[in-house]
C-alpha cells in the first residue's frame, strides 16, 4: 500500500499541483485539500503519513509571508497539527509553507513548538527573484526525510520569492547559529556552480539568506523547511541546460529529493 500525503492549500496557493505530482510520481498516494475542509474535520490529518505546505503566496502575504494561514492554522487546527508533529510523522515546507512552519513555530523548534516565531524569512536583499540557484544538501543532518540523498548533493531548481532571507535575531545570532549547527539542522545551503558556499554573495546567496541557509529542520529531523522549490525540477525537461546538451535525461535535480522522502516514509510508516 503506498503511504498516503496530504498537500494542503489556501487561498493564494500556486504550487500545490506540482508538489502532488511530485509526490504522486515519487510513490505517494497524494491529495490536495483544502485547508477549509481540514479544518472542519481535522481528524482526516490522522490519515496521512506526511504532509505538505506547497509554496505560494497565501492570503497575498499580506502583513508577511505566511503570516496569516499561520495564524489561522494556528487557531483552528493548532492542536490537531501539533499532534501530527509529535506522532514522528514527517511535514515539509517549501517556500510559503517554510514561511508558514516558522510562523507556526514548528522550525526552528528548539525545544518543540514554539508560542513565537523563533526565526524569520525577512525580504530578500534583491527584491523578487524568479531564477534558478544551486543549494547543497549538507548531508549531516538528522533529518531521515533526506538520508537517501548523497552528502554534498547539489541540487538546482527554482526560487521564486520576495521574503525568503533565513534571520534570526541579531542579538542571539552566532549562538543560535552554533545551535543549529550543533543539533545537525542545517538542511540545505546555497552555492555556487563549483559547490562551494555562496558566502552571501549575490546571484548565487539570492535573497541574502544568514549563513547562505536554503533549508533547515526541527531537532527530531521530522519537519523541514526550505525556501527553493524541488518540485518544479522533477524531469530532466525542466533543467535550463537540456537545450545545450541535445536531449533531456527523465529525471531532474528534484526527483532524487521526492525519492528520499518516499523511502523514509515507506521504512518508517
Amino acid at each position: 500500500m503506498k503511504p498516503k500525503a496530504i498537500v494542503l492549500r489556501a487561498a493564494g496557493t500556486n504550487c500545490d499541483r506540482e508538489s502532488q505530482y511530485a509526490l504522486e510520481l515519487a510513490g505517494f498516494d497524494a491529495e490536495r485539500i483544502h485547508i477549509f475542509r481540514v479544518m472542519e474535520n481535522p481528524a482526516i490529518l490522522a490519515d496521512y503519513q506526511l504532509l505538505m505546505i506547497p509554496g505560494g503566496f497565501s492570503y497575498g502575504d499580506y502583513v508577511r509571508s505566511g503570516a496569516i494561514w499561520a495564524k489561522e492554522c494556528e487557531y483552528r487546527i493548532g492542536k490537531e497539527l501539533t499532534e501530527f508533529v509529535d506522532s514522528g510523522k514527517p511535514v515539509i515546507g517549501i517556500c510559503n509553507g517554510f514561511q508558514q512552519l516558522v510562523e507556526l513555530g514548528f522550525l526552528p523548534g528548539w525545544e518543540g513548538k514554539s508560542l513565537y516565531p523563533e526565526a524569520a524569512l525577512g525580504n530578500s536583499t534583491h527584491g523578487y527573484q524568479n531564477r534558478w540557484i544551486r543549494m547543497r544538501y549538507e548531508g549531516k543532518g538528522n533529518c531521515g526525510m533526506m538520508k537517501g540523498l548523497d552528502e554534498g548533493y547539489v541540487l538546482s531548481c527554482p526560487i521564486a520569492h520576495g521574503e525568503g532571507r533565513f534571520i534570526l535575531p541579531p542579538e542571539q545570532r552566532e549562538e543560535l547559529l552554533n545551535k543549529l549547527y550543533d543539533q545537525d539542522m542545517i538542511m540545505w545551503r546555497y552555492v555556487r556552480a563549483d559547490g562551494s558556499y555562496a558566502e552571501n554573495d549575490w546571484p548565487e546567496n539570492p535573497n541574502g539568506a544568514y549563513h547562505d541557509i536554503a533549508g533547515i529542520c526541527n531537532p527530531e529531523g521530522t519537519v523541514l523547511g526550505l525556501m527553493p522549490h524541488p518540485e518544479r525540477a522533477y524531469f530532466g525537461y525542466l533543467m535550463p541546460e537540456w537545450t545545450s546538451e541535445g536531449a533531456p535525461v527523465k529525471y531532474g535535480d528534484g526527483y532524487p529529493f521526492f525519492k528520499s522522502i518516499l523511502e523514509y516514509v515507506a521504512r518508517k510508516f
